[in-house]
């Protein structure tokens, strides 16, 4: 039997933090208590004093370019650094090549994680103007949900078909997921950038292209349809202040039909840092001004937003170092998203009950999750230990992604992350990933 005894801990579960030990069996918690006293011949015994235990994260929204696109990463590299980053469990998009579109597709990429996978996984199914058939097919106990692209992105997954759309959040009970830019207002802001510059259109100009305008027209969209049908609508990637006027925190999670996320990006960047990061923080939707970002965090903090994802995207440097038209929107962030909310949290603008909540508790609720995201007996035992005052640099010896750099590169967080445990297995441990592939396929209580 594999037994692990952390003590010691600062365990942040459902708004409380509180000094505790927790028993690992095999890949379950058995046990949370005050103290738990066992021969130290019974079990690998980890003393966590002065740090935080939490529920692993769960990141609902990465693009971990397998199949396809693996030279710009893959599910074994970008699963790695995720643990590495206290990113326990991973729901990737079916934006790869061939696109996850067909029952088949999807299936395999569950065969390629069940062999390479550190982390636990679950795939979205991809909706096309064209393939409502296969969408209903997806079996909800165990697929994540449908993703839908009202924006043009990585792939060629636009829905644009108005009819299709209805259909599809009219008839299928699946939570159903969205990245909402209005391509026809993006369309027109390229072209009168387009008229004054030509080809060499500045990278600052991201933003004024794929505008606030543009996020607002799609989103309010997506939520006017799924208050007209019923259907379960989550939305990614939130990036404007004029967005959180769609969304409510008068009703419990629980409750809500209509769920909103962030990414770090959007709460950590601003339209000005693109003078000195240039397409490296090249994102879709792009990250806005400084008044959009305060809005993201005041909604965050007043639970009008539920979650904090990555939308971790890589592309090689080589890729990102054209020019701004030429250049991919995305960027990796797995390994470092836990960590920069706890650099938030040093800086007043979150506190670590409500990091769990948005990056634990909230995305296991909202998708449904068997026995994950929290730290309770009897769930499985997907935990990482944060020291808060480990300060450690990121630099390129220690970036795992397989494109081999990160926006927050020469940044010193002051936390670090020093243990991950996946389903039981201790997988990370102060800056080494062992070769152990603890990743289950995710299962949904629905």
């Amino acid at each position: 039997m594999n037994r692990i005894l952390i003590k010691n801990a600062k365990i942040v579960n459902e708004g409380t933090i509180f000094e505790g030990d927790v028993l690992i069996e095999n890949d379950l918690i058995v046990e949370i208590a005050d103290s738990i006293s066992l021969k130290t011949s019974d079990c690998i015994v980890i003393d966590a004093e002065g740090s935080y235990l939490m529920p692993g994260a769960i990141d609902d929204q990465v693009h971990f370019r397998e199949p396809g696109l693996t030279h710009k990463g893959d599910i074994e590299s970008e699963s790695r650094a995720a643990v590495a980053g206290g990113i326990t469990s991973f729901i990737e998009q079916p934006n790869t090549v061939p696109n996850a579109v067909t029952q088949e597709i999807l299936e395999d990429k569950y065969q390629i994680a069940s062999q390479k996978s550190f982390a636990n996984y679950s795939f979205m199914m991809g909706a096309t103007n064209d393939n409502l058939e296969e969408v209903l097919k997806t079996n909800p106990k165990n697929v994540a949900g449908i993703k839908i692209f009202l924006g043009s992105s990585t792939g060629n997954m636009l829905v644009d078909n108005e009819a299709v759309l209805e259909k599809i959040f009219s008839s299928t009970p699946m939570l159903i997921a969205v990245h909402c830019e209005d391509e026809t207002t993006i369309q027109n802001n390229l072209a009168a950038f387009k008229e004054q510059y030509g080809e060499d259109v500045p990278v600052t100009a991201h933003n004024l292209i794929r505008s606030a305008e543009a996020c607002y027209i799609s989103s309010s969209k997506a939520v006017a349809l799924a208050k007209r049908t019923g259907a379960r609508l989550h939305i990614f990637h939130l990036s404007t202040a004029k967005e959180m006027e769609l969304f409510t925190n008068k009703i419990p999670l629980e409750d809500k039909k209509i769920t909103a996320e962030v990414c770090v990006h959007h709460l950590w960047f601003t339209d000005e840092d693109y003078k000195t990061k240039g397409n490296f923080i090249k994102w879709n939707p792009a990250v806005k001004t400084a008044e959009d970002r305060a809005e993201l965090w005041k909604a965050l903090n007043d639970g009008r937003i539920d979650v904090i994802a990555t939308d971790h995207a890589p592309h090689t440097k080589e890729e990102k170092m054209q020019s701004y038209l030429k250049a991919p929107s995305g960027g990796p962030l797995v390994q470092h998203a836990v960590v920069a909310m706890f650099e938030a949290h040093h800086q007043g603008k979150i506190s670590v009950e409500k990091i769990v909540e948005k990056m634990c508790h909230n995305p296991a609720k909202i998708f449904k999750i068997e026995k994950r995201g929290f730290i309770k007996e009897g769930y499985h035992a997907d935990l990482v230990i944060v020291n808060p005052s480990l300060p450690w640099s990121v630099k390129p010896e220690n970036i795992l992604y397989k494109c081999g750099w990160s926006p927050f590169e020469n940044f010193t967080f002051k936390s670090r992350i020093t243990h991950t445990f996946v389903n039981g297995e201790l997988v990370y441990n102060n800056f080494k990933v062992k070769d152990t592939r603890a990743g289950k396929r995710l299962l949904f209580d629905r």
